[in-house]
């Protein structure tokens, strides 16, 4: 048996090799982002409920819903509502949760809105109150602040996400879980040392974040496995490499008493990813003291042969990956 393999299996027997959340990124309403607002059908789409109900029956339980906060609420962050977009956002996670299923709702925004960082923490909580009234009844649902903050002060991004959870706690939402995420693309293998215009890293500011709610603050990370951890190219570093970049992050969610979720992960259909994909599971379940779950980047109608897509339909690395993610479940 080869050594890896081995001490994937010996990982697993230490602990259940089970996580809270297993998932998949369902990705279409983002797409489109340089349209706005876009037409459906045509520049943006939305999940089949029909595949999500594939992986729920596969053991899934979580489902990271990608939208724009352009198409949500329009024109300004203050602003009301869109009725359209928001009846295809509640019908889609609706579906998600009466399968038993938690629906992350994410806004694929990069902490920009209109292609301007957001600077004003005050606008974010009023954007983040509005959102969280329409589902604040619903304890399947979990609300993830902005997806991937980057390029930008540190401080400003911990400021955001603390506005972002008092705002969805005052709206009401108050049994739901919340996921932080932070700086330079919210890395777990440069959480410690990537520095924002700041000079400050997601360590030295994430962690005075503060939750009225005790016990449903999760901090999401993202990991890739090629070099430069961008999820951009088919080569894994090594077949190792997922657990060796969760190190550093696994020891600072541990020293601060604090809960982690990759939020997206991906490996391309090889022998190395495959291995790569496995090693970072079972370090993931190995160390669920401090990791909540994982959730495979991505699924989708209109993913096409894109190389991580697990669209049960046509996804070209759901044979391969679909199985094995949920075997943590």
């Amino acid at each position: 048996m080869p050594i890896i393999y081995l001490k994937q299996l010996q990982r697993a027997a230490s602990g259940s090799g089970k996580l809270q959340f297993v998932g998949i990124n369902e990705s279409g309403p983002e797409f489109g982002e340089g349209n706005i607002p876009g037409k459906l059908g045509t520049d943006y789409t939305w999940p089949d409920l029909g595949s999500i109900g594939t992986f729920v029956n596969k053991g899934y339980n979580s489902f990271r819903v990608n939208f724009l906060m352009e198409r949500l609420v329009p024109n300004q962050m203050t602003g009301s509502l869109d009725a359209a977009y928001l009846h295809n956002l509640t019908e889609t996670v609706a579906g998600i949760t009466k399968l038993g299923a938690y629906a992350l709702i994410v806004p694929h925004n990069y902490g920009r809105y209109n292609g301007e960082i957001i600077t004003s923490t005050a606008d974010f909580g009023t954007f983040w109150k509005t959102v969280a009234a329409e589902f604040k009844d619903n304890d399947k649902v979990i609300f993830d602040t902005n997806n991937e903050f980057h390029d930008e002060s540190s401080a400003l991004v911990a400021s955001l996400n603390q506005a972002a959870i008092n705002a969805i706690r005052s709206a009401g939402a108050t049994s739901q879980y919340i996921t932080v995420e932070g700086n330079a693309y919210t890395g777990a293998w440069t959480w410690t040392t990537a520095q924002g215009t700041d000079g400050k890293t997601n360590g030295e500011t994430m962690g005075a974040l503060t939750d009225s709610v005790e016990g449903k603050l999760l901090y999401q990370m993202h990991q890739y496995l090629d070099s430069d951890g961008s999820g951009t190219s088919s080569t894994c570093v090594s077949q190792t490499v997922g657990s060796e970049r969760l190190q550093a992050a696994t020891t600072w969610l541990r020293d601060n008493k604090k809960t982690g979720l990759i939020g997206e992960f991906a490996g391309a259909v090889n022998a190395d990813c495959e291995a790569a994909v496995q090693d970072m599971l079972a370090f993931v379940a190995e160390n669920s003291d401090v990791w909540a779950g994982a959730l495979w980047w991505a699924a989708g109608p209109w993913w096409g042969d894109y190389m991580f897509s697990v669209e049960p339909k046509d996804g070209v690395a759901y044979s391969t990956y679909a199985d094995l993610v949920a075997s943590y479940a």
